[in-house]
């Protein structure tokens, strides 16, 4: 039998802590992805996780670290980022009008609880 010790660590993914992870346009220019959290665990794991903070998720998404914003809402378990479109919605070239799909990316980032002192300075207003 093995001990906790021995086995390996198995980092939580977003999609295992985040039941709701939701994208969606804020005008033709910008898109806004909501992360509602199961509970107060999950929520600060991921708050704390340097594989979300507005750095990481900006290389992730192909953006400029000072045109994303993240907003984190601790009340209700919930995270937002807020991120200029690559191409203005309803353009030639456009293949999710709505945005609805550009949440994806996120779903298999690992959280790493290790990290969880980082901060990052461009966080946006609510982090």
């Amino acid at each position: 039998m093995t001990s906790a010790a021995d086995r390996p660590e198995v980092r939580k993914r977003l999609r295992d802590v985040a039941p709701v992870v939701r994208s969606k346009n804020a005008g033709p220019t910008q898109l806004t992805i909501d992360i509602f959290f199961a509970d107060a665990a999950g929520y600060t794991l991921a708050a704390h996780s340097a594989s979300l903070t507005p750095s990481a998720v900006a290389a992730l998404y192909g953006q400029s670290v000072a045109q994303m914003r993240r907003f984190l809402l601790p009340e209700i378990f919930a995270m937002k980022f807020s991120m200029p479109r690559q191409i203005v919605a309803g353009s030639p070239g456009d293949g999710d009008v709505y945005g609805a799909q550009q949440h994806a990316p996120l779903l298999d980032v690992e959280l790493d609880p290790a990290l969880d002192s980082q901060v990052d300075a461009h966080a946006g207003a609510k982090s």
